[in-house]
């Protein structure tokens, strides 16, 4: 769908904020300011010519070395009129909010769709990127005296663990036979008796 429609029903409702179209091979992206997310995503949602009812992604990019360095990024889903009725044609939209290396933060959408509240922690946890406003940010992939943030493109990817390796299962001559007997007569491991 072009994203021409959305952005203007998102500039008829938000003019003080500057989208950028960004193009896209998938489906229609924009570019918001950190600062206005909230306000941006609750539009999406609430609006009567958008209804983004659902929030199906929220993940982070790193572009290190590049600066701003981490883009949060929101796929969002318009079901459209067979879960609204006279609701708008089922859509998809990704926004993408750029943030700085140095201090990386933006505002929690958690009280606009609540399932960002594990998406926001995730990003936190493997990026860093802060979520302000967050109800519970903590861990939610990495153990809690984990440093650092793994996904990030200058994390230090050595790890410094003992090889550890598994024996083989060992059977002797006679189980290995009873197995496969067991097995052709329909009564062994993955396969049902008749």
């Amino acid at each position: 769908m072009d994203v021409s429609r959305h952005l203007a029903v998102l500039r008829r409702a938000l003019p003080h904020v500057s989208f950028e179209e960004l193009p896209s091979v998938d489906q229609p992206c924009l570019a918001v300011p950190g600062g206005v997310i909230v306000d941006v995503c609750r539009t999406l949602r609430e609006h009567a010519e958008l209804q983004f009812q659902v929030l199906a992604e929220l993940t982070g990019v790193d572009w290190w070395p590049r600066e701003p360095r981490f883009e949060v990024v929101y796929h969002f889903v318009s079901l459209g009129p067979a879960a609204v009725a006279g609701g708008p044609e089922p859509a998809r939209l990704r926004l993408k909010v750029r943030v700085p290396g140095a201090d990386p933060e933006v505002p929690t959408i958690s009280s606009v769709y609540p399932n960002a509240n594990w998406y926001e922690r995730e990003v936190w946890d493997l990026f860093g990127v802060m979520f302000t406003g967050h109800p519970d940010l903590r861990r939610i992939l990495m153990p809690d005296e984990w440093e650092g943030h793994p996904a990030r493109k200058d994390y230090p990817v050595q790890v410094k663990l003992p090889a550890t390796t598994a024996m083989p299962l060992q059977v002797t001559e006679e189980e290995f036979r009873r197995t496969i007997e067991a097995q052709r007569a329909g009564v062994g491991p993955g396969r049902r008796s008749q």
